[in-house]
C-alpha cells in the first residue's frame, strides 16, 4: 500500500507541475530575446527567405523558440547556418549543436531556448514543422513543395 499511496501522490505531483508551468505566461527572458534578435536579424541580413518565428513556450520542454526558414540552395542553407553561428560567437553566444552541414538539405542549429531550422524550401514543404505547431506553411514554400523534388 504504502508504494500506491507513493505512486498516487508522484503523479499528482506531476499533473501539478505542468499544470502550473504550461498556464503561466513567463517573458520571454533577456538571453533569449538576445539570441532570437541576432538569428533574425543575420537571416534578414543575408537574404533568407519566408523566415517565421515559433512560440513553443509550454509546448516543448526542449526551447522556447523555434525559427524556420529557407535558403535558395543547398550552398545558401550552408552559408546561412554559417552565418548564423558566426554572428552569434561574435556576441559571445555558443551554439550547442549543428546538425545537417553534410547535405545541407535542412541544417539544425540548436541554441538552447532558440533552435533554428534553415531549409531548401523543397525540403522545408516535405516536413512541414510548421504543421506540427498548427502555423500554415508560407505560400511560397508550399509551391515549391509541389516540384518533383521527391518523385520516385
Amino acid at each position: 500500500m504504502l508504494c500506491l499511496a507513493r505512486q498516487v501522490t508522484m503523479e499528482t505531483k506531476l499533473t501539478e507541475t505542468k499544470t502550473a508551468s504550461s498556464t503561466a505566461e513567463l517573458p520571454e527572458d533577456a538571453l533569449t530575446k538576445e539570441i532570437k534578435e541576432i538569428v533574425l536579424n543575420t537571416l534578414n541580413e543575408h537574404s533568407a527567405q519566408d523566415t517565421i518565428t515559433i512560440d513553443i513556450k509550454g509546448k516543448s520542454s526542449v526551447a522556447d523558440i523555434m525559427i524556420v526558414t529557407c535558403g535558395r540552395s543547398n550552398r545558401h542553407v550552408g552559408a546561412l547556418a554559417d552565418y548564423v553561428v558566426n554572428e552569434l560567437k561574435e556576441k559571445g553566444h555558443r551554439p550547442l549543436g549543428i546538425e545537417g552541414q553534410t547535405g545541407n538539405d535542412w541544417v539544425l542549429v540548436d541554441l538552447g531556448d532558440v533552435i533554428v531550422h534553415i531549409f531548401r524550401p523543397e525540403v522545408r514543404a516535405f516536413y512541414n514543422l510548421e504543421k506540427i505547431w498548427s502555423v500554415p506553411l508560407p505560400e511560397a514554400v508550399q509551391k515549391a513543395g509541389e516540384a518533383p523534388y521527391f518523385a520516385e
